[in-house]
């Protein structure tokens, strides 16, 4: 089991424990705007210090992957995204993504990059976050993931202030990332204006997307949103 997987039930072998399920839009990467089915899954490994679902760290229901893919499908959206915490400290995550590709849906999964993403199915889009040092877990980041990276994944940085902003900017030129993926640059929300991380991005030309987060903008802190 990866380390800070989320123990299972062994009279429990086809579920996951979700935190919640519900329909909105999609507020980053690749699909936002579009109206996205998101599976939240209990528990992470990572205490990033501007995490905005730390109510995801515990608690959830236990429910059957069968069950799951109904109620997604209830809510007539093409788009799913899987996410948490941190969805694939739940080893049968994998299942899930594999089973809601089968069925049809444009699967994405938000990731942290501490787990290995090797094992995914590569029909889905992976939106992996490389930990800046501003998030504190820095030293979590597993860089062997980025190999992996295809033009169907996207990497994105949550930038906390000048030094996250240069940390990423380095990172992407060091690992040449702009030819494996799409990068995205996102402002930390309250933490530094997006006008001045978006001023930074001009000035330094970088071949990365900037990027708000759309819910947040809509509704907040609302949960379920």
């Amino acid at each position: 089991m990866p380390a800070g997987a989320l123990a299972e039930p062994r009279a429990m072998p086809d579920r996951l424990r979700i935190a919640e399920i519900f329909h909105s839009l999609q507020g980053e990467a690749r699909s936002v705007g579009w109206p996205t089915v998101f599976v939240r899954l209990t528990g992470c490994p990572l205490r990033c210090g501007y995490c905005d679902t730390a109510y995801a760290f515990h608690g959830g229901q236990w429910r059957e992957i069968d069950a799951i893919l109904a109620e997604v499908a209830r809510h007539g959206a093409r788009h799913v995204c899987v996410t948490g915490g941190e969805p694939l400290a739940q080893r049968r995550c994998i299942d899930l993504l594999r089973r809601l590709c089968d069925a049809g849906f444009d699967v994405s999964l938000e990731t942290s990059g501490a787990l290995d993403i090797g094992a995914v199915d590569p029909r889905v889009s992976r939106v992996m976050d490389l930990k800046t040092p501003g998030s504190g877990e820095c030293a979590r980041n597993r860089l062997e993931n980025i190999p992996l990276l295809t033009p169907r994944d996207q990497v994105k940085f949550v930038i906390c202030d000048r030094a996250d902003y240069d940390w990423s900017l380095g990172m992407l030129r060091e690992h040449a990332l702009d030819g494996r993926c799409e990068v995205l640059f996102s402002p930390s929300y309250t933490q530094i204006a997006p006008r001045e991380l978006a001023q930074w991005m001009l000035a330094d030309r970088v071949n990365a997307r900037f990027q708000l987060q759309l819910h947040k903008l809509l509704w907040g802190e609302e949960q379920g949103r």
